[in-house]
C-alpha cells in the first residue's frame, strides 16, 4: 500500500469512527439507570477518550509520515478494543437480567460492539499493510453494513411511538427490505465470486444503492422532523443524525468500490 493511501485511509477512519465510538457512549450512557454509577463512570470515560482521538486525528497532514499514522492506529486499536470490551460486558448483564429497568436493547448494544470490532480490525489490517482482493472486499463490507442498516430500521420502528403509524410502517418495510438485501449478500458470500469485473457485482452493487438511498432519505426525513419536534418518538436527535451518517458513509463505500471496478488498477479508498 502507498504511503499516502496508508496515510489517507487511516484518518479517514479513525475520524468517521471515533466520532462514532464518542456517541455510542452518550446512547448508552442514557439507557443506563441512575445507580448504575459505575456504568456511567465507564461510559463518561470513553466518550471524552474518543472526543480527544477525533480531535487529534484532524491534526495530522495528508502528508504525514507513516511511521507517526502507524503508531496512532495502534493507539487508537487499544481504545476501540476497550470499548468493545466494555460493550460486550454490558450485554452480558443485560441478558443475565444484572441491569433491570435499563432501556439499551440488547440488539443496540450488540450492534455497537459489531461496529467497535471492525473499526479495530479495520486498522489492525490497515497497519499490516492488508487490502482485501476487491470482490472479497466489496462483499465483506456489504454483509457488515447491509446488517448495521437493518438495524438501524429495527431501531427506528421500535423508538417511533406506536402512534406514528405511517412511520413505523416503513421502518417495518426497510426492516424486511435489508435483511432480505442481507440474506441475498450472505448467499453471494458463500459463493465468493473471484472476478473482479463480473457484472454480478456491480448489480450487486446497484441493487444495494438504491436501497440505501431510500432508507437514507427516510432517515433524513425524520431526522429533521424530530429535530423540528414534529414527531412523537423517543429517539435522541442525536441518534438520529447518528444513523443518518451510517447511511452516508455505506453509500460512499459503495461509490468507492464502483470506482474500483471502473479503474481496477487504482488503489480503492474512500476520498475526504
Amino acid at each position: 500500500m502507498k504511503a499516502e493511501v496508508f496515510v489517507s485511509r487511516s484518518l479517514n477512519e479513525i475520524q468517521f469512527w471515533s466520532r462514532i465510538m464518542k456517541e455510542h457512549s452518550f446512547f448508552l450512557r442514557l439507557g443506563f439507570r441512575a445507580e448504575d454509577t459505575q456504568l456511567i463512570q465507564e461510559a463518561n470515560y470513553f466518550y471524552n477518550l474518543f472526543e480527544k482521538i477525533e480531535h487529534r486525528s484532524h491534526g495530522f497532514q495528508a502528508n504525514e509520515d507513516p511511521a507517526v499514522i502507524q503508531r496512532f492506529n495502534t493507539e487508537v486499536h487499544t481504545a476501540a478494543s476497550h470499548i468493545w470490551a466494555f460493550k460486550r460486558r454490558i450485554l452480558g448483564l443485560i441478558l443475565t437480567c444484572q441491569l433491570p429497568g435499563q432501556t439499551n436493547f440488547p440488539l443496540l448494544v450488540d450492534h455497537t460492539s459489531r461496529e467497535a470490532n471492525y473499526f479495530r480490525n479495520r486498522l489492525a489490517e490497515l497497519n499490516q499493510g492488508k487490502l482485501e482482493p476487491l470482490a472479497d472486499a466489496i462483499i465483506d463490507e456489504n454483509v457488515f453494513f447491509l446488517r448495521i442498516m437493518a438495524d438501524h430500521a429495527k431501531f427506528i420502528g421500535h423508538l417511533l411511538d406506536p402512534s406514528e403509524r405511517k412511520l413505523v410502517d416503513q421502518a417495518r418495510e426497510f426492516t424486511h427490505d435489508f435483511d432480505q438485501l442481507l440474506f441475498q449478500a450472505q448467499d453471494l458470500d458463500s459463493m465468493r465470486p473471484q472476478s473482479e469485473t463480473q457484472p454480478l457485482l456491480t448489480q450487486f452493487l446497484d441493487q444495494n444503492r438504491i436501497s440505501v438511498k431510500a432508507l437514507k432519505d427516510f432517515k433524513q426525513t425524520a431526522r429533521n422532523l424530530i429535530e423540528q419536534c414534529k414527531i412523537k418518538s423517543i429517539i435522541h436527535p442525536l441518534l438520529a443524525d447518528h444513523v443518518f451518517r451510517e447511511a452516508e458513509r455505506f453509500l460512499e463505500i459503495i461509490d468507492m468500490f464502483e470506482g474500483a471496478l471502473t479503474h481496477p488498477n487504482q488503489p480503492f479508498h474512500i476520498q475526504h
